[in-house]
């Protein structure tokens, strides 16, 4: 059965850029492999040249998949035939992704993660589910989505599609004022028991879930992060984990612009040109992770005096990275 990897870059220069970058992370871990990698866009002329020698172009027209989360919904349509391991732009991969294959392998639809019956999760899931005569949905981050190409995949997309045009009726709520595809797909993969695969924290991670902290470095494939343990306040008590491992690092967008993200694409752009050298490295630290650091130490010796004149900002839910 074919294997893929495909990414979706559509309506400006910085995806294409984010999905150039993670092309060169599976690159970087699969020069041997027959896994293919696709970048579904349209801006194809975006694409740094190098990563074109070992990655497939799926053009696509101008808002032909939909805007905000929606083109996730069709990815039933972009996948080839085989396997098909969707993953976020903003991700970068470290390490081989044959075990995941595996662990994955005769699942028509599947993410990774665990299930939701109560509370909030971009609406109130008892009602919801209470409304489609169902135990529970999927929770799971949506920087991966896999699926196996045929006619059951088909079914649950188009359930997903069919659903987001009722999405505020349902009792969604919406995220940055659009449909959230993460709640469109749990529902449409439970009302055809699709299950997922459980997390078990060595597959995706994220700075969001593990706010302790992380260290990163996608040429060896060392990596940690950190969800610090109450009673620390930075504790994230809907994270089951604390520190963990993954061989997929989810930037979710915002941490993109953060020096550990921007350090080892550099780094990596350096060694799959064969120009990783002192110099390169010197560069790295000096002008890319270093002045971060210090502006990231006045914050923080400077905070508290800011909070007392200017006070504090609550963040609602719909402001939440993804």
């Amino acid at each position: 059965m074919n294997r893929n990897i495909l990414t979706i870059a559509t309506g400006k220069k910085l995806y294409v850029d984010l999905a150039v970058n993670l092309a060169r992370s599976f690159y970087l871990w699969h020069q041997k492999s027959d896994i293919t990698f696709f970048i579904v866009t349209d801006l194809p002329h975006l694409v740094e040249e190098d990563v074109l020698k070992y990655a497939k172009i799926i053009t696509v027209k101008k808002g032909e998949l939909g805007e905000g989360f929606s083109p996730k919904l069709h990815l039933d349509k972009l996948a080839p035939e085989g396997q098909t391991l969707f993953i976020d732009s903003d991700c970068l991969i470290f390490g081989n992704l044959d075990n995941l294959f595996e662990r994955f392998k005769g699942k028509s639809v599947s993410v990774v993660g665990g299930y939701i019956a109560d509370g909030e999760w971009f609406g109130e899931i008892k009602e919801i589910c209470k409304q489609f005569n169902i135990p529970h949905i999927p929770k799971f981050n949506g920087g991966i989505y896999y699926l196996e190409k045929g006619k059951m995949a088909s079914k649950v997309y188009a359930k997903a599609r069919e659903l987001e045009k009722d999405y505020d009726k349902i009792g969604f709520v919406r995220l940055r004022n659009r449909p959230n595809d993460e709640v469109l797909m749990a529902l449409a993969m439970q009302l055809y028991e699709m299950t997922p695969l459980v997390d078990d924290g060595t597959i995706m991670s994220d700075p969001q879930a593990c706010p302790g902290g992380y260290e990163i470095d996608v040429i060896t494939g060392k990596r940690w992060m950190l969800n610090p343990p109450k009673p620390s306040p930075l504790h994230q008590d809907w994270y089951p984990f604390e520190k963990v491992e993954p061989i997929v690092v989810h930037f979710l967008g915002y941490y993109t612009q953060h020096y550990p993200y921007k350090r080892e694409v550099y780094l990596l752009d350096k060694k799959l040109k064969n120009k990783l050298n002192w110099s390169a490295k010197a560069y790295a630290k000096l002008l890319i992770e270093s002045p971060e650091r210090i502006k990231n130490k006045f914050k923080k010796l400077f905070r508290p005096i800011y909070r007392v004149i200017f006070g504090t900002r609550k963040i609602v839910k719909s402001e939440r990275i993804v």
